[in-house]
């Protein structure tokens, strides 16, 4: 770990007495890794152990630690940062069990160096932040979000941190997605900030330090980095997280390592503990930066597993595996439930969850079913489904609601869902018993057309029975529109009990799309 600068005078010393020459700073971050505590499959759930030992499974905290400790010994840590751009929470049943203590102790084992704050971070309120920032031993940054109000955060969250590697000082500045009120549950009391203008201030405070090398590690997303690296002047090197893009120098489809803004190199490492990026930024003795180079590393079976690693997951693993690896149905073809695919169209996940939610209360007179695409965490492969898998694809442990609303709330709701679509938020609205059209060409707001309910097209004046989530009945993914719904009941069975016995009533399950949502 890297000794913290807290702008002494022996720290300023510090830095005059630097040699005057070109100094390498190697970064190696990850994001996104939602739990993946166990190695994952090629559709980003939990592998199975025979899978492992067949060498057809990536990543888990296992190999994180392996090949983060192979560039420990390689580099060496004098130049060496190791940093974490967000959401270690939410993802597997490690995190349903344990609520953090698993990640806590992984990340411990790895030695991170600064973490930023991810949205999953709260969704457990600001309580699951909180055990984080008491639990581990390096910095946990947010630079705009205001925690001053807030009981149980108030003290704990810095904006910025400032670390001495091989004598020079670096500074991590830091933002969280402002939308995160809406994807996660971080309370009235956590004020959120402009992404842009906060990290202005914080590169600003940092220069009349006199730091000069300043990494911006966010969790905002890959069109908000790149936009701060164009507009946030002093920042040397953007690191995020939050959208799970790959950057990857020897993938088709991935966006280059790194990605040039002007002079500001801006990475990414997919997620799920599949990558480990390795950044290699070279600045002059005038703190700017002269070369940016590296690429992700794809952590697949050639890369070992740490044993010590691996006999603790097999140990927390063991109260949860008798249902992990319960079968519960059969699926005669892969269930497609790719993030890209469902925060953007109709995919075969998301219909067979809504399909599952409408089945769950038809004797209710419930005509309509909503799920948000971004509460879709994965696939299924072809074959005996297990109720891991399907906790891996529902892991929030969301509840049925059932609700009243017109359709012209109906309609305005489904406005929400593709209003961010060229983003690829989660409040896609994914349906059952409805059929929509969208051009995503057209303004926000104004972007849904056909929208048929079970054979008739959708009247604004009449009220609709619905079933949801509970978390999108609260508002969430901006379903504000629901919150005052009439004869709301939001404690159902849990969705992910409700579509594994759904699938397991269907027999060998073959998945589907049938043109319910259209793109123009």
């Amino acid at each position: 770990m890297l000794a913290r600068i807290m702008g002494s005078a022996a720290a300023l010393a510090l830095s005059a007495g630097a040699a005057a020459a070109d100094f390498k700073l190697n970064i190696v971050h990850i994001n996104d890794l939602h739990s993946r505590i166990e190695p994952i499959n090629k559709y980003d759930s939990t592998c199975g152990a025979e899978d492992n030992a067949e060498g057809e499974c990536f990543g888990g905290s296992a190999r994180v630690a392996t090949k983060i400790a192979e560039l420990r010994a390689e580099l060496g840590d004098e130049n060496l940062l190791v940093l974490d751009a967000g959401d270690q929470y939410q993802g597997s049943l490690m995190y349903t069990t344990y609520k953090g203590d698993v990640e806590i102790e992984m990340m411990e084992r790895v030695g991170f160096d600064a973490m930023a704050v991810g949205n999953h971070e709260f969704d457990d309120g600001p309580e699951g932040l909180a055990k984080l920032l008491d639990g581990v031993s390096f910095p946990v940054i947010s630079g705009n979000l205001d925690v001053s109000q807030s009981n149980v955060l108030a003290g704990k969250l810095e904006n910025h941190v400032v670390l001495d590697v091989g004598g020079e000082k670096v500074g991590i500045v830091s933002v969280l997605a402002t939308d995160t009120a809406e994807t996660s549950s971080p309370g009235r009391a956590v004020i959120f900030q402009d992404e842009i203008e906060s990290l202005r201030a914080d590169v600003a405070a940092l220069e009349a330090e006199g730091v000069d090398k300043i990494i911006a590690l966010n969790h905002v997303g890959v069109k908000k980095d790149m936009q701060i690296a164009g507009k946030v002047a002093g920042i040397d090197a953007v690191v995020g997280g939050h959208s799970h893009t790959l950057f990857s120098n020897t993938e088709e489809g991935a966006m280059a390592y790194p990605t040039m803004v002007g002079d500001v190199p801006v990475v990414q490492a997919y997620a799920y503990s599949k990558y480990v990026g390795h950044l290699v930024l070279t600045f002059d003795d005038a703190g700017e930066v002269t070369a940016a180079t590296g690429d992700t590393i794809l952590l697949d079976s050639s890369v070992a597993e740490d044993e010590e690693i691996v006999a603790r997951v097999a140990e927390l693993a063991g109260p949860i595996e008798e249902m992990k690896t319960r079968v519960v149905a059969e699926a005669a073809a892969p269930i497609g439930g790719d993030r890209e695919m469902c925060r953007a169209a109709e995919c075969e996940m998301g219909s067979l969850i809504a399909d599952a939610m409408l089945d769950r209360v038809k004797g209710q007179g419930v005509e309509v079913a909503i799920q948000n695409g971004g509460g879709i965490r994965a696939s299924i492969g072809a074959g005996p489904v297990t109720m891991g898998e399907v906790l891996t694809v529902l892991p929030f442990q969301n509840t049925l609601s059932t609700f009243e609303v017109t359709g012209a709330t109906l309609l305005g709701a489904l406005e929400n869902g593709v209003s961010q679509v060229e983003e690829g938020a989660g409040r896609f609205a994914q349906v059952a018993g409805m059929r929509y059209a969208y051009d995503a060409s057209r303004p926000a707001g104004e972007r849904v057309s056909d929208v048929m309910v079970g054979g008739a097209p959708l009247d604004p004046e009449k009220v609709y029975k619905v079933v949801s989530n509970n978390y999108v009945r609260s508002g969430g993914d901006g379903y504000k529109m629901f919150r005052d719904a009439r004869n709301a009941y939001d404690y159902g069975p849990d969705l992910a009990d409700v579509t594994a016995e759904y699938l397991a009533e269907q027999g060998p399950f073959t998945p589907y799309t049938d043109g319910r949502i259209t793109k123009k």
